[in-house]
């Protein structure tokens, strides 16, 4: 992904999942689970009536949230519906009722490792891919 942005002329790209699941991380360990676990299809976009997209991770509050949105609840209505659910989900670790924000990639982290050696393995990978394409 790293090349591949560098190539259509990015400066950089924006990480946010995969550093959810280092070491470093103070989000609880009960959302790092969940990404590990999630798949391909593991996410869901709520928000998407309020003009405020969140892709998250499927659980019982993507659920409610979009069957209220679904079924014309105000944008006050979505906001006090979830209200709080954020640390519910990220820094109490509730995997069911609070927020997991997570990008389509949360399917293809299966790991936690230290901030170091994530930012070592992306390099080294664009690297060899950069190496490879010169050939």
């Amino acid at each position: 992904g790293l090349v591949a942005a560098l190539a259509l002329g990015a400066q950089g790209i924006q990480m946010g999942t995969r550093f959810v699941c280092s070491t470093e991380a103070i989000a609880h360990t009960k959302y790092k689970q969940k990404i590990l676990e999630a798949d391909d299809h593991g996410t869901v976009v709520t928000g998407q009536t309020t003009g405020l997209p969140l892709r998250s991770l499927k659980n019982l509050l993507t659920e409610q949230y979009n069957a209220l949105e679904q079924g014309g609840a105000t944008r006050e209505e979505l906001a006090l519906f979830g209200q709080g659910r954020m640390h519910l989900g990220i820094i109490e670790g509730d995997t069911e009722e609070g927020s997991l924000l997570a990008g389509q990639i949360a399917g293809m982290i299966k790991d936690i490792k230290p901030v170091k050696v994530i930012i070592h393995d992306i390099i080294t990978e664009a690297d060899n891919i950069i190496d490879f394409l010169k050939k």
